[in-house]
């Protein structure tokens, strides 16, 4: 028998898809053209145009999201301009200052949530509020938004449609942080269009080492115009692989056939299976929705030192907002990767009691 997965920890923690690993087996015959000159490379510009019905779509892959935000956001931003993002976004919690480096000093300027979503009202009320300060405050010229968000929720498309509507009115740039982009698609049900471009997103960070890649990611741009001298930011940053046909091959097998999406199925069915034994768990609470991959909740203490005990990986967390724990428990996350069964899931929940 299989041994249960125990980590719980990340999305990282998981395997290569085989099918992805098929492809870089198959890209690894003979000498073609370095730095994007290749075949894969090529195809992998009409995949996405076709994927995400945009035919003026432009493709730069990197290795790591870190590189794909700030990369991304450098193309938006100048030195003295300013970011607009949840405070719980990646880009201001966890990349060590990279989006300020890669910007050259573009200060990230976090507004606060409930639910991991910037709100337009929010927007708007920050960015004018800083305009009225003129050059004394960082010129207001982005907003980077999270799909799925850092609390696991998902943006409605309505919702993308009244930030962009918000940002029109404004004149700031849209990113999208798309590291578990495929994981909000599931839940959307919609098109990649739909959740993008046609929704006011003018670039993204599409992210698949999360959801079954070995390492690869892509910076998407749907308006041209700003990918003006992108092809450079990326290979100042190190990110021109000289074999660039191994990224290309793992984000083209991604793509094809739907695996991005088989995947996130997998990965979410096992995030909601766990969501509802938590749920029927006596002391266990959901602190949100679970709508992608992530669970976040409150555990009985006794319960998550019996799964420690049994050697479950996961994170202790903090609660939103600056809320209090209850007596007795501790707020936790719990992520799933898209290699995850539903015994793993079921034996977490059995150790768990």
């Amino acid at each position: 028998m299989t041994p249960l997965r125990k980590n719980f920890g990340s999305d990282n923690v998981g395997p290569v898809s085989p099918a992805i690993f098929r492809a870089m087996e198959e890209a690894n015959s003979g000498s073609v053209p370095s730095y994007g000159n290749d075949p894969w490379t090529h195809r992998l510009e009409t995949v996405v145009r076709e994927r995400f019905e945009c035919p003026s779509a432009l493709v730069f892959p990197v290795a790591t999201g870190t590189a794909a935000n700030s990369l991304a956001l450098s193309a938006l931003v100048p030195p003295f301009g300013a970011v607009y993002c949840d405070g719980t976004a990646h880009i201001e919690t966890d990349e060590c200052g990279a989006p300020e480096f890669f910007t050259g000093g573009a200060k990230l300027l976090a507004l606060p949530s409930r639910t991991g979503k910037v709100s337009p009202e929010a927007l708007v009320r920050h960015v004018e509020g800083g305009r009225a300060l003129g050059v004394h405050k960082s010129k207001p010229a982005a907003l980077s938004v999270t799909q799925a968000t850092e609390w696991g929720t998902v943006y409605a498309l309505e919702e993308l449609r009244a930030l962009a509507d918000a940002t029109t009115h404004l004149g700031l740039a849209v990113h999208l942080d798309g590291a578990r982009f495929a994981n909000a698609m599931v839940t959307l049900g919609c098109t990649p269009a739909e959740a993008t471009w046609k929704a006011g997103i003018d670039v993204m960070s599409l992210g698949a080492t999360k959801n079954g890649a070995m390492a690869a990611e892509a910076v998407i741009f749907f308006r041209p115009e700003l990918a003006e001298e992108f092809a450079r930011r990326r290979k100042r940053a190190g990110h021109l692989w000289s074999k660039a046909r191994f990224l290309s091959a793992q984000l083209l097998a991604y793509l094809d056939d739907d695996l991005w999406l088989a995947n996130a199925r997998q990965a979410n069915a096992a995030a909601t299976r766990l969501a509802d034994g938590i749920e029927r768990m006596e002391g266990g609470r959901l602190l949100f929705p679970v709508q992608a991959n992530e669970v976040f909740a409150l555990l009985p203490d006794a319960a998550i030192a019996r799964l420690q005990a049994e050697g479950y990986l996961f994170y202790p967390w903090y609660m939103p907002n600056g809320d209090n724990a209850p007596r007795g428990a501790s707020p936790v996350r719990l992520v799933e990767s898209c290699d995850l069964e539903p015994q793993d899931v079921d034996g977490f929940l059995q150790a768990a009691g």
